[in-house]
């Protein structure tokens, strides 16, 4: 019997051990709330001058990214050459965000839903607009338009940034 309960011990501990081997201890990332001065990752504009959801990138090292535009952050992941280690990715629920000003309301990028394809617009032109659950995410696409998309379903395509901004007349 003491046989038997030393060998459940020393598999137990070998377990342990090989887990931890593994690889890291999983870390939370909490979303971060962008100050008056926080300024998009990617080109500077400040985030608190457009309307849209806006996004974040944590890495494993640094500073995390910010964008005025969640088709930014979807073009900044989904590039092929991205090599840094991504921790956590955020954009906010518009279902629950005002679109002119939206505060807070943080969720994970990952199971968030999208609308492509609206007439809402926002710092890049047309936005994607992004929801926490599936039905705030159709009931947005019945009233502005779009077709509504899971975070596996954006591709580059979706996340090109030249449709935008670069024929926006009004800059």
């Amino acid at each position: 019997m003491k046989a038997c309960r030393f060998r459940v011990l020393i598999s137990g501990l070998l377990i342990a051990m090989l887990l931890a081997a593994c690889g890291e201890t999983a870390r939370v990332t909490p979303a971060q709330e962008p100050g008056a001065d926080t300024v998009c990752s990617l080109d500077g504009m400040s985030l608190q001058d457009f309307p849209g959801p806006k996004a974040q990138i944590h890495y494993d090292q640094g500073a995390p990214d910010f964008f005025c535009d969640v088709r930014e952050m979807f073009s900044i992941f989904l590039r092929p050459e991205q090599q840094k280690r991504v921790v956590a990715l955020y954009t906010q629920d518009m279902g629950q965000a005002d679109w002119t000003q939206p505060r807070g309301h943080w969720i994970d990028a990952r199971t968030a839903f999208y609308v492509v394809g609206s007439r809402k617009t926002g710092s890049m032109g047309p936005a994607i607009a992004s929801f926490a659950t599936e039905r705030d995410a159709q009931t947005f696409a019945q009233k502005e338009g779009g077709k509504v998309l899971r975070f596996d379903q954006v591709t580059p395509d979706i996340a090109d940034l030249s449709g935008g901004v670069l024929h926006d007349q009004r800059m």
